[in-house]
Formats: C-alpha cells, structure tokens, sequence
C-alpha cells in the first residue's frame, strides 16, 4: 500500500517528488495512479498506475524519465458525491441532526459536478501530510 509522503523516482533513479495521494478505490481494490507533489506547494502531477514500474517500501519508481515527469498533467480531484439518506419519522431530535448533516455537507464537502484542480488550502494540508509521513 502506497502512503502519502513515499519518494517518487524516475526510471533513471532520480528523485523527481513525493507521493501526495493515490487515486483509485480502496474498497474495490483499484489503484489508477498517483498524485505527486514536485514541489513544496506546486500543483500536483498525474501518474496513471500504468506508468508505475516498481513499489518498495518508502519508493515508488516510475517508468518515466525527468523529463516526462515534468510534462505529465496536473493531479485534478475527483467530483465528490451526495450521500443520500432516507427520511425518517424521528422527531425534532431527528430533524435537528438532519439539519445539521446537510448544514455540514454544504461547508465542509460541498457536492462537485465535474473534477478540479486543488486549491492552495488542499495543497498546504497535503504538504504538513507529507512531513508528518
């Protein structure tokens, strides 16, 4: 299992970053790539999982030279989705919590229609993610 913080290196065996997230489904076992962090705050490089030639623990080799790397695309967060769930008879008690997920869903994960690019809060808090291993 690939951790955020892991180096990233070329298939030369250079450094060319650390690993900012894995991007796949861990419920359904699926790995489709990596978002890594070239620089400190910079934004984020997409690998796909087939560009991936080697894991060992604490190194993530890449198949790609430094110069590919450079022009890989950037990392784009994936459209987040509603959960949705059923009403229920339950009171004022009921209501209240109700209003309360749906008031934190709004502020803290609002629901996205399409992917996008990190904003710099997201990168700041990947980057003390990656000091603290």
């Amino acid at each position: 299992m690939i951790r955020a913080g892991w180096k990233v290196v070329a298939a030369d065996g250079g450094e060319v970053g650390e690993v900012d997230e894995v991007a796949g489904d861990d419920t359904e076992d699926i790995f489709d790539g990596l978002a890594i962090a070239t620089t400190s705050f910079g934004k984020p490089r997409y690998v796909p999982a087939e560009q991936v030639a080697g894991i060992t623990q604490g190194v993530v080799r890449l198949s790609l030279t430094r110069t590919e790397v450079a022009q890989l695309g950037e990392y784009l967060e994936p459209a987040t989705s509603a959960e949705i769930e059923p009403d229920s008879k339950g009171g004022l008690g009921e209501t209240l919590a109700a209003d309360a997920r749906e008031l934190e869903a709004k502020v803290l994960a609002p629901t996205q229609r399409h992917e996008q690019s990190m904003n710099i809060w997201r990168r700041i808090a990947f980057f003390f993610r990656r000091l603290a291993g």
